[in-house]
C-alpha cells in the first residue's frame, strides 16, 4: 500500500513537470535579451515594450477578445437553454436528434467542423448574399457552434445531479415555472454556467483550426497571428506574449474560482438555514 502511495506521488510529480516546466521556461526566456530564444543573453524587458508597441499584435488580441466574449456569452445562453431542455424534459419529439446535434461537435474533429462551416458560409453567400465576406461574424458563429456543446454538457450534468425536490417544493408553494427557473434553478446551476462560459471563452480564445477555415483577409485573430509567426521560428516577443496570456488566464481563473467557491458556500449556508427553519 505504501509503495502504491509513493508511485502515485511520482506520477503526479511527473505530470506537473511535464505540463508546467515548459511554461515556466517560456516565461523565463521571455526576459532574454538575446534574439536567440534558447541562448541566454542577459535579463531584459525590452521584448515586452516591443510587444506593446506592435500594433498588429494589439489589433489581433482585441479581435480575439471581442470574438471570445461574444461567442462565450451566446454559447452560455444557448447552452444553458439546451442543458435545461435535455435534463428537465426527458421525453419530447426529436429529443434524440436534438441531443445528437448538440453533442456532435464534441466528438467531431475540428478539421471537419471547420470545413463544414466554410462550405456553409460559401453556399449562403452564393444563394442569399450573406455573409459577403468572412471575418468577425463568421468566426463568431463558428465558435458559438463549437463551444455550445461544452456549455450544454456542463449544465446538463449539473442539473442531473441537482435535487429536483427543491423545484417541486417551490412550485408547491405557489411559484410559477419562470419564478422557479429564476429564483431556484439558475442560482443553483450558476457555478456550472460560469464554468461553461469560462471554458467557451478559453476555447474561442485559443482556437486555430476552425478559425483558420472561417476567417478572411483583415480578420486575423491572435492564435492565427502567433501560428504564422511561429512557422518562421519562435522569437522572444512571442514568448512575452504567451507569458502575458498565461498570467492573465491564471488570474482570471483564480478570481472565478474564488467567486464560485464563495457562491457555493453561501448556497450551502442558505440551505442549512432553510433546513433548520423547516425542522
Amino acid at each position: 500500500m505504501q509503495q502504491k502511495h509513493h508511485f502515485l506521488k511520482v506520477c503526479l510529480l511527473v505530470g506537473f513537470i511535464f505540463f508546467y516546466v515548459p511554461m515556466f521556461s517560456m516565461i523565463f526566456f521571455s526576459f532574454n535579451k538575446s534574439r536567440l530564444v534558447t541562448v541566454w543573453g542577459g535579463f531584459s524587458t525590452e521584448w515586452y515594450f516591443k510587444l506593446f508597441a506592435n500594433q498588429q499584435i494589439i489589433n489581433a488580441a482585441i479581435l480575439s477578445l471581442e470574438i471570445a466574449l461574444v461567442s462565450a456569452t451566446v454559447a452560455a445562453i444557448l447552452g444553458t437553454m439546451a442543458g435545461i431542455a435535455l435534463a428537465r424534459f426527458r421525453r419530447f419529439r426529436g429529443r434524440t436528434v436534438f441531443s445528437g446535434f448538440v453533442t456532435a461537435p464534441l466528438i467531431m474533429p475540428e478539421v471537419i467542423t471547420g470545413i463544414s462551416m466554410l462550405m456553409l458560409f460559401i453556399l449562403m453567400g452564393q444563394y442569399i448574399g450573406w455573409p459577403g465576406r468572412r471575418g468577425f461574424t463568421t468566426v463568431t458563429i463558428a465558435h458559438i457552434t463549437f463551444s455550445l456543446t461544452f456549455v450544454t454538457t456542463i449544465v446538463q450534468s449539473r442539473l442531473s445531479s441537482m435535487d429536483i425536490s427543491i423545484e417541486e417544493a417551490a412550485m408547491d408553494l405557489g411559484s410559477k415555472p419562470w419564478q422557479v427557473l429564476k429564483d431556484v434553478t439558475l442560482p443553483v446551476i450558476s457555478p456550472a454556467i460560469v464554468s461553461g462560459w469560462l471554458l467557451a471563452f478559453t476555447i474561442s480564445l485559443d482556437d486555430v483550426v476552425i478559425t483558420n477555415f472561417t476567417t478572411g483577409p483583415g480578420a486575423t485573430t491572435l492564435p492565427i497571428l502567433i501560428w504564422s509567426k511561429v512557422k518562421l521560428g519562435v522569437t522572444p516577443d512571442i514568448n512575452a506574449l504567451a507569458s502575458l496570456i498565461i498570467v492573465i488566464v491564471g488570474v482570471c481563473a483564480g478570481i472565478a474560482g474564488i467567486l464560485m467557491a464563495r457562491s457555493e458556500r453561501q448556497r450551502e449556508r442558505d440551505a442549512h438555514l432553510a433546513a433548520a427553519a423547516g425542522g
